[in-house]
């Protein structure tokens, strides 16, 4: 109900291919470092979708920092509110889901580019997602001041500079590690451009500006 407006304004716009990798924090603790899952289905109201076997394991063979693992999917959440989106829009869709835990400059980038050098050589068109809240439960006034510090390193497509934003404004985004990995992961290929499509927050929905959560919608072409 909070994010989902902003999640829309994305999806919207997205011409959606068939292959999706998923990128999400890891709120439980659960799990290793980085954790990747290369077989099933998830359930979800309405239906499931297919982990897209193949591709998760060519990027799992090219990514010393990810593990196989269900354990930190199990209670996680970031991933799962993308997914009624993704059956909506394409209910053949596949993914890979990647939950990274660790937040350190190197891990993330080491994943980023593992991620796009197997989409680089894969047959098909993949979408990349990172899913991820902005700074949480301080005054709307404080939030979009420190929200607005995160989403233009994002916009600059800046991992390091992401990295530095977080950790010197004290920004409570949880979603640092898979942003940053992103980020990483398109660092090389053609001349990427990125476009803020909608920002809000919790406080939008529910009348309460005292403790709010931001969200910030990114498109990267």
């Amino acid at each position: 109900m909070y994010s989902g407006k902003v999640a829309g304004a994305i999806y919207g716009r997205v011409a959606l291919p068939k292959l999706v990798v998923l990128l999400g924090p890891n709120h439980t603790g659960l799990g290793p470092w980085g954790s990747i899952m290369t077989r099933g289905r998830w359930a979800i109201p309405g239906g499931d979708l297919e982990i897209a076997a193949d591709l998760a394991e060519a990027i799992l063979s090219r990514c010393a920092e990810l593990k196989e693992d269900e354990s930190a999917h199990a209670r996680e959440h970031a991933l799962e509110v993308q997914l009624p989106f993704l059956r909506r829009l394409r209910p053949d869709v596949q993914f890979v889901p990647l939950t990274l835990m660790k937040t350190d400059l190197a891990f993330c980038e080491a994943v980023g580019r593992a991620v796009a050098a197997t989409v680089a050589a894969w047959p098909e068109s993949v979408l990349l997602i990172s899913s991820t809240d902005l700074n949480h439960y301080e005054s709307q006034a404080v939030s979009n001041r420190k929200d607005r510090l995160a989403i233009e390193a994002i916009l600059a497509l800046d991992p390091d500079g992401l990295q530095r934003t977080v950790r010197d404004h004290h920004i409570s985004m949880c979603g640092i590690a898979p942003t940053t990995a992103l980020l990483a992961a398109l660092r090389d290929p053609g001349s990427p451009r990125a476009e803020l499509i909608r920002y809000m927050t919790s406080g939008d929905v529910s009348g309460d500006y005292d403790r709010v959560v931001g969200y910030g919608g990114v498109i990267i072409t």
